[in-house]
């Protein structure tokens, strides 16, 4: 293991899964030599996690991070890796099928039944940015420069997501400008404009992730799962009444729940509650 208790990367593999503690599953993502920019391979491999940590209702919440000096900084500008598929389906059809696929990575992350923790041990950019804004909670360390990506390798900043997220994250006046102009960005004026809830020494950031998510399993499961989709929810909705109605729906439900019952009558007798998801 890693000195932050990480299981050892077996050779070749674009990213690992594992369970630092019960309730918690970690992605690391395993690319070091190419800043964990994304492939054909890592998209894949992160789909299937994902779905996998859906399934797992003893899972609690996630944490997302990256091994060596980078996050994740953007798609690999030198190879997807899928020329096979391009040479059967065609450049055009290909291409805008990789772009799905991509793009539903992140919406996937957003989407996930538990909360994700980013913990972006370096350099965000471009997917990386998307992923960190997809994730609920989100830690950096200083040296983490941040950076849209996408529009200084000729494309269009509004990309996986971003267009959407940012604005509401950090406000349409800042998000215009970090988007037309590409610039980097440090973790400091990221934290300042809300995108991270704290900047983290290297050293503390896994702890740091860890602690939150401990924080986080001293709710009951099925409540932090409805809060988390009912935070992202209200982002879409136009209108406070309409977000209200979801709310009391939220509120009825988990009343009518046994962790609720037992979150109280923990509360009330000072205890550690015992969740069973019910």
């Amino acid at each position: 293991m890693d000195s932050d208790g990480a299981v050892q990367t077996p050779a070749g593999a674009p990213l690992l899964l594992d369970r630092p503690e019960p309730g918690i599953a970690r992605i690391t993502l395993c690319r070091p030599d190419r800043m964990n920019a994304a492939d054909h391979a890592l998209v894949t491999r992160l789909h299937a996690v994902l779905d996998e940590i859906d399934a797992d209702l003893s899972i609690r919440v996630a944490i997302l991070t990256g091994r060596g000096r980078a996050f994740c900084a953007g798609l690999n500008l030198t190879g997807y890796g899928d020329d096979e598929l391009v040479a059967q389906q065609g450049a055009l059809p290909r291409t805008m099928a990789r772009q799905k696929e991509i793009a539903s990575l992140v919406a996937r992350v957003r989407g996930l039944r538990v909360p994700v923790i980013a913990a972006a041990n370096g350099a965000v950019a471009g997917l990386g940015l998307s992923l960190l804004c997809a994730a609920d909670v989100r830690y950096a360390v200083p040296e983490a420069n941040l950076a849209v990506g996408y529009i200084r390798a000729g494309f269009s900043a509004c990309d996986m997501g971003l267009s959407w997220m940012l604005p509401r994250i950090i406000g349409v006046a800042r998000a215009q400008e970090l988007m037309l102009t590409g610039r980097r960005f440090t973790p400091a004026e990221a934290c300042e404009a809300g995108l991270l809830a704290d900047v983290v020494p290297a050293e503390q950031l896994w702890d740091r992730a860890l602690e939150t998510a401990r924080q986080i399993m001293r709710n009951a499961p099925i409540s932090v799962e409805m809060t988390k989709e009912g935070l992202w929810k209200a982002l879409e909705n136009p209108s406070f009444e309409a977000a209200v109605e979801f709310e009391n729906r939220q509120q009825v439900y988990t009343a009518m729940t046994e962790d609720r019952q037992e979150a109280t009558a923990a509360f009330l007798e000072k205890r550690t509650p015992h969740y069973v998801r019910r």
